[in-house]
């Protein structure tokens, strides 16, 4: 069997942690549990719940955290949202049901041990500056069984991805709108997360979002090939695909 290097382990997980690790954020029982704890709304809860854990601090960095989203949409969603019970009792409960989405849908998957191991090792490693958000999520104390333990790691593997992504869409010079409307489905996208039409021509922007895509990858790349052994990345690699299919 042919062994990936750090970029291959980076493009081959890059999609399953961003779709696998905001399913717990889509859910209808997260969504449920924000109204009973008294949000008005799943978006609101989201918002407060997922900006959290970075603390009682102004809409504006939230903002800058999330990048993909109208200011305005934020600072409304935010606000409404941390005026329920704080942005900390928010963000751990926001963590609570990433663990019972985890414990839910992974308890049936034997030897998640194999995707923690490395998962653990490499989210462990980060130096998190200029990282905030994952830097947050990371904060947050772990779950101790493996099904939540599993699914907390790749979440913060999404933040990861994230943070690092957001850094080189801002060094390549585009904007959250930007690179929404660079992208694919991208109107559909850009109203939902609060932009209004008429919407401008983006479509000059595509190339830098592709670099930046690039950049993301290879930030993702370096760490990986920091923290790992070629054995243990592409044992990251392998279990990550594992789990994608097991929850298919």
């Amino acid at each position: 069997m042919t062994l990936l290097n750090e970029f291959q382990v980076a493009s081959v997980i890059a999609p399953i942690v961003g779709s696998v690790g905001a399913r717990y954020m889509l859910d209808p029982e997260t969504n449920a549990a924000g109204l009973e704890a008294g949000y008005s709304s799943s978006f609101a809860f989201y918002f407060a719940g997922r900006g959290g854990v970075l603390g009682d601090v102004d809409a504006d960095v939230v903002h800058a955290a999330f990048m993909f989203f109208d200011r305005a949409l934020t600072e409304k969603l935010w606000n409404r949202g941390i005026a329920v019970e704080g942005a900390r009792a928010a963000g751990k409960r926001f963590m609570q049901c990433c663990d019972v989405w985890g414990r839910k849908h992974l308890s049936n998957i034997l030897e998640l041990e194999k995707f923690i191991a490395p998962a653990e090792k490499l989210v462990k490693s980060i130096d998190a500056a200029g990282l905030s958000l994952f830097a947050a999520v990371r904060a947050e104390p772990l779950p101790s069984d493996q099904p939540a333990l599993a699914y907390r790691l790749i979440n913060l593997l999404r933040e990861l991805r994230g943070c690092y992504h957001i850094a080189a869409l801002v060094s390549h010079g585009l904007s959250g709108m930007q690179a929404t409307l660079a992208g694919d489905n991208n109107e559909a996208i850009a109203k939902m997360h609060g932009w209004s039409p008429p919407y401008p021509d983006c479509s000059g922007f595509i190339e830098q979002r592709q670099a930046a895509e690039v950049t993301t990858n290879n930030a993702m790349a370096r760490a990986i090939a920091v923290a790992l052994t070629t054995d243990e990345m592409n044992q990251l690699a392998t279990q990550t695909i594992r789990i994608q299919k097991e929850l298919s």
